[in-house]
């Protein structure tokens, strides 16, 4: 699972880069830019996500360990 998590946010990273290059900093509400900004902010939110469930699986972890 651990690695399946470093896949995703390696893989949203990679997307997040590629459609940061497809912004047009002139005008970035218009045409492709969009739809660049929009999946930039969606592979953010789930890098986020996947660090937050990492997080949560070493709490899960050491409070087993305490019990």
């Amino acid at each position: 699972m651990k690695y399946f998590i470093y896949f995703i946010i390696l893989i949203s990273a990679a997307l997040g880069i590629y459609n940061a290059t497809k912004i047009n900093l002139s005008a970035p509400l218009e045409g492709d830019s969009t739809v660049g900004l929009i999946t930039v902010l969606a592979s953010l939110c789930a890098i986020l996500l996947m660090i937050i469930l990492l997080v949560s699986k070493r709490i899960e972890r050491k409070v087993k360990e305490r019990k």
